[in-house]
């Protein structure tokens, strides 16, 4: 199995996006409507993912980032699980 078609639902769309807009993060942003330190955070969790690494926060950090809206219950189960 291809290493992009490994990753979550989410972490696929990001790099969908990202590879369509040739690395460009402020069109990934302006596609989805949302702000860029929240594009950027997206971005760095599926590049973590592809990598094969653990969450860089504590859960906390991962907790409220939920809170906020960053991020969604399955990011945040998965980032807690360590996955």
């Amino acid at each position: 199995m291809c290493p992009l078609c490994a990753l979550s639902d989410d972490s696929r769309k990001m790099m969908d996006l990202f590879l369509d807009s040739r690395g460009n993060l402020k069109e990934v942003q302006r596609q989805l409507g949302l702000s860029y330190p929240t594009i950027r955070t997206k971005m760095e969790e599926a590049f973590r993912e592809l990598l094969g690494k653990g969450p860089e926060q504590d859960p906390s950090e991962v907790l409220e980032r939920l809170d906020r809206g960053e991020i969604d219950v399955t990011t945040a189960r998965r980032l807690l699980a360590g996955d």
